[in-house]
C-alpha cells in the first residue's frame, strides 16, 4: 500500500472507529446504570465524548502499529473499560451478562446503520470513493469489534457473558484467565488462529446478512 492510499485508509477509518469504541463503551455504562450501578455515570463515562473512552496505547498506538504492520489488512485495539461495581447490581451474574452484551450489540446496530448509509449513498448516485470507503469501513470495523468482543475469553465481553452463564466451578476457572486474556488474544491473532476460525467466518456471515438488502437493491 503506497503512502497516499495508507493515509486515505486511516482517514476513512478514523470516524467509524471513534464512533464504534465510544458508543460501545457508553452502552456498557448505560446498561450498568439500568441494572443499578451508577459508577460509570458518576465518573462521567456515560458519554459520547470519545476523549473519555480513548486509551492512548490501546486505542491509538497498538491499532496504528498493527494496521501499518499488516499493510492495512487488520487492526486490533481497545478502549478504556467502563468501571462497573458489581456490588451495586441486584443480580450480579445475570446482570453482568446483559451489561457485557450491550457493547457488541451496539456495534451490530452501528454496522446496520453504516450499511444503510452505504445504501443511501448508492441510491443518491454519490460514488465518491472516500465516503463509500468510510461507510464500508463503518460496517466492517463494527462487525470485527462485535465479533472479537464476543470471544468467550475474559476480559472480553464474551468472556464475561460466559462467566455469567457457566456453572460456578467452570465460571471461576474461566475468570482466572482474565489477567492473561489480551495476551492470549494477541497470540491467537499473530498465529492466525483467531482470524481463521473465529473472525473471518463470523464477520463474513454477518456481513453477508447485513449487506444482502444492498446487494439485492444494486442487483
Amino acid at each position: 500500500m503506497n503512502p497516499d492510499s495508507l493515509i486515505q485508509s486511516i482517514a476513512m477509518m478514523a470516524i467509524p472507529v471513534l464512533f464504534a469504541i465510544t458508543i460501545h463503551e457508553a452502552a456498557h455504562g448505560y446498561a450498568a446504570r439500568h441494572f443499578g450501578d451508577r459508577t460509570a455515570e458518576m465518573l462521567g463515562r456515560i458519554t459520547l465524548n470519545p476523549l473519555k473512552h480513548i486509551d492512548p496505547i490501546g486505542t491509538i498506538v497498538i491499532p496504528l502499529v498493527i494496521f501499518l504492520a499488516t499493510s492495512g489488512n487488520f487492526m486490533f485495539g481497545y478502549a478504556k473499560p467502563v468501571p462497573i461495581n458489581t456490588r451495586n447490581l441486584k443480580n450480579p451474574r445475570s446482570d453482568m451478562v446483559w451489561i457485557a452484551l450491550a457493547g457488541p450489540v451496539s456495534n451490530l446496530v452501528q454496522a446496520v446503520l453504516w450499511a444503510i448509509v452505504l445504501g443511501l449513498l448508492f441510491a443518491a448516485g454519490m460514488y465518491e470513493r472516500f465516503f463509500i470507503g468510510m461507510a464500508q469501513m463503518g460496517v466492517m470495523v463494527n462487525l470485527v469489534l462485535a465479533v472479537l468482543n464476543l470471544l468467550p475469553l475474559p476480559p472480553l465481553d464474551g468472556g464475561r457473558v460466559a462467566v455469567g452463564l457457566l456453572p460456578y466451578k467452570p465460571a471461576v476457572m474461566l475468570s482466572r484467565l482474565e489477567p492473561f486474556g489480551f495476551l492470549i488474544v494477541l497470540g491467537l491473532l499473530l498465529v492466525g488462529v483467531l482470524e481463521r476460525f473465529w473472525l473471518s467466518p463470523l464477520v463474513g456471515a454477518l456481513a453477508a446478512v447485513i449487506l444482502a438488502p444492498l446487494h439485492w437493491l444494486l442487483g
